[in-house]
């Protein structure tokens, strides 16, 4: 499993999250990373609006604020598949 932050810099709401998600990750030992949003044309166009978008392997799981129980029960739940 990993989990990816698609951010945009100097967004600070992406910084919040970024800090969220390698707390979570981190204390659960999941796998994480950050793709810059605008580095690629498809990525600006679906996720641009959204920023920070939190991916679980590839798929959407929230956007602009990372809401730590959901969070946390989707990556318990991913793992125990």
């Amino acid at each position: 499993m990993i989990v990816t932050v698609m951010t945009r810099q100097g967004c600070h709401f992406c910084e919040q999250a970024e800090q969220d998600v390698e707390r979570i990750c981190g204390e659960l030992g999941v796998a994480w990373e950050t793709a810059d949003v605008d580095s690629d044309p498809e990525w600006r166009a679906e996720y641009g609006d959204y920023v920070p978008v939190i991916l679980i392997d590839g798929k959407q799981h929230g956007y602009h604020r990372v809401e730590e129980d959901r969070f946390r029960k989707a990556l318990v739940t991913v793992a125990e598949r």
